[in-house]
């Protein structure tokens, strides 16, 4: 491995990976308050993406395009939410099912697989051709976006919804209405996965059909790395949202680490998939393991 070129690719993965950490806070927002698996986010991601693409391309500004793109993303949160609460489907059943319409629904927002965004041509507010300006902007933009999510998580509104992830039954017991709650969660996640689409899309000139794939698990991957890193340091919600944000950084920079090595980029998505189920395995393991390990140490004492 060239020890300066992977230097020098730094900036670029670190961008890159707090564009995939925005997302993967969309996902957290499902996973660990919702205690939910949302698979929709492979086709909202894409959502984002081609809404904001095909809007810049048409001569929209791109803050108008960005907001149609979160509004579009929240409307795949709704369908999923409403497959869900409204029909009864199993919740990883809605997701997928909404990620199967949005395959299609993509493409015809497109017209076609694919949509160049060239930085050159349009005036965009990230492009990997100025990266240190894109990490500026980002920085900036993930300290509103935690600061906005731990406001609202903080309300009355937001703590219920948090109280449903926890314990719907009690929460319904206590006057709560669960399924609106989380067809808003659905909503609110898909939107910041869908926002965190738009920026990739400006940042590397593109929005392809296939860009979202195996976002779920880089999304996943994120929180379980963000949550191992900040397990010390508290319970915060702002170092627990930090914590995942890092994590996507952390994970981007491992996988541009892994491509330097040399390693068969075809097995990237398996690399993925394995770091995943390790983060997801050990704290069960630990507890199943050591525990017994220590009953029996304090049974032999």
């Amino acid at each position: 491995m060239d020890f300066m070129n992977w230097l020098n690719a730094l900036p670029g993965a670190a961008a890159q990976g707090m564009i995939w950490g925005i997302m993967a806070i969309g996902v957290y927002v499902t996973y660990k308050i919702l205690d939910m698996a949302d698979l929709t986010v492979d086709g909202s991601m894409v959502t984002g993406m081609a809404t904001c693409a095909m809007l810049m391309a048409s001569g929209w500004s791109v803050w108008p395009s960005m907001l149609i793109s979160i509004l579009a993303g929240m409307l795949t949160g709704l369908v999923t939410g409403i497959f869900h609460t409204v029909m009864g489907i199993p919740a990883i059943l809605s997701g997928i099912l909404t990620q199967l319409i949005l395959w299609s629904a993509n493409l015809k927002i497109m017209g076609k697989a694919n949509q160049a965004l060239p930085a050159r041509s349009f005036n965009v507010l990230l492009t990997q051709l100025r990266k240190y300006e894109a990490i500026v902007y980002l920085i900036v933009i993930c300290i509103v976006l935690i600061a906005v999510l731990y406001w609202f998580f903080g309300t009355r509104y937001g703590m219920s919804i948090r109280a449903t992830g926890c314990n719907a039954k009690m929460s319904r017991a206590q006057g709560i209405n669960t399924n609106k709650n989380k067809v808003v969660g659905l909503a609110i996640s898909n939107g910041i996965v869908a926002f965190a689409g738009a920026l990739l899309a400006q940042y590397s000139g593109k929005a392809d059909i296939n860009d979202g794939r195996g976002a779920i698990v880089i999304g996943l991957a994120a929180v379980i790395i963000g949550e191992a890193i900040v397990s010390r340091m508290g319970q915060n919600f702002i170092i627990r949202l930090t914590g995942v944000l890092v994590g996507g950084i952390i994970y981007y920079i491992v996988y541009q680490t892994v491509i330097f090595i040399g390693l068969d980029t075809d097995l990237l998505k398996m690399l993925s998939a394995l770091v995943v189920a390790i983060f997801l395995a050990v704290p069960n393991m630990k507890k199943k393991y050591f525990s017994k390990a220590h009953k029996r140490a304090k049974e032999a004492a």
